[in-house]
């Protein structure tokens, strides 16, 4: 039997910043082939399964719409707003790692396009993506 839980629960995602290895200076991003925020830029993610760990979430999600596999990730924060995510209460846990291999990026599942971005040049991007962004060059790239 299941136990059941009378509360409202919040959605629980993962994200991840992945940053050129050699120059630190651009980031991938995914446009979402999904509302919302359909054809809006943002990091890769998305919805944890129940069986996963977060780590093994964002490895998943990073692979399904970038195709990159070989990425050491690290957490960097959880962000948890309320209206972060149209959708419903949405708690992220957000992850980063370097990529030595720029070149081997690939649209897939609910990306629709995939690019490089120069992190002083971003594109206008979905959630709250930029504060997260913004956060992570502060707090992780200008140490």
């Amino acid at each position: 039997m299941k136990y059941t839980y009378e509360y409202p629960r919040a959605l629980n995602t993962v994200d991840a910043i992945i940053v050129d290895e050699q120059t630190r200076s651009k980031i991938v991003l995914i446009k979402r082939a999904n509302e919302p925020y359909k054809n809006c830029w943002a990091l890769p993610g998305g919805f944890i399964e129940m069986d996963e760990t977060l780590e093994q979430s964002v490895v998943r999600e990073t692979k399904e719409e970038t195709s990159l596999t070989e990425i050491k990730f690290h957490q960097f924060k959880a962000f948890g707003n309320p209206g972060r995510d149209p959708r419903d209460r949405n708690i992220v846990v957000v992850f980063y790692g370097y990529c030595n291999n720029p070149e081997n990026i690939a649209a897939g599942d609910d990306a629709k396009e995939i690019g490089w971005f120069s992190l002083n040049n971003l594109p206008e991007l979905a959630f709250d993506h930029k504060q997260i962004v913004s956060e992570f060059v502060r707090e992780k790239l200008c140490q």
